[in-house]
């Protein structure tokens, strides 16, 4: 129970973390955040009982970077929409590709990386595009920052929803 997840909203309400309740619990106790929602029982101490908060709101505003992604496998193939980017082939049986391979020193940096069947990687192997006589569908780029990444991870409750503009 105590490590149940909780919406962290910056001043402005706009959303900012998720932390666990014993973190949220010491935040309002603190006078650092005020608790919005409750709903899911209390916590029972000696001489107090303190609601199970699901959403609070710092009362002071934190600037926050809006920062890169990082390259991971899964990223690249969500950036590429689970789709070879030599064939066209939608699969979710994909493999990493640097553009111009790593033993040409090829930077492993989004510009240089797509996703692959294992086909079209094999017949490419070690060679450039060019050399393998292979075309790319799209010219990779680094995928676009989005505030909200970090909701996507997290089953989002439903009181949530009032709270992150994307959700229906």
């Amino acid at each position: 129970m105590i490590n149940e997840t909780v919406l962290v909203l910056n001043q402005n309400y706009e959303p900012l973390n998720i932390c666990n309740v014993r973190r949220a619990l010491v935040l309002v106790d603190k006078g650092k955040a005020e608790l919005l929602t409750d709903g899911r029982g209390s916590v029972q101490t000696v001489s107090h009982s303190f609601p199970l908060p699901s959403v609070i709101r710092l009362v002071y505003m934190v600037r926050r970077p809006v920062g890169n992604r990082r390259l991971a496998r899964r990223e690249v193939f969500e950036r590429d929409h689970y789709t070879c980017q030599y064939c066209g082939k939608v699969s979710r049986e994909l493999t990493l590709d640097h553009i111009i391979p790593r033993v040409h020193s090829g930077p492993h940096a989004w510009e240089n990386v797509v996703s692959a069947c294992v086909a079209c990687n094999h017949r490419k192997a070690g060679r450039t595009p060019k050399e393998a006589h292979m075309r790319l569908m799209t010219r990779p780029q680094p995928p676009k920052p989005n505030p909200y990444y970090l909701f996507t991870r997290h089953r989002l409750q439903e009181e949530w929803k009032q709270f992150i503009p994307w959700v229906e």
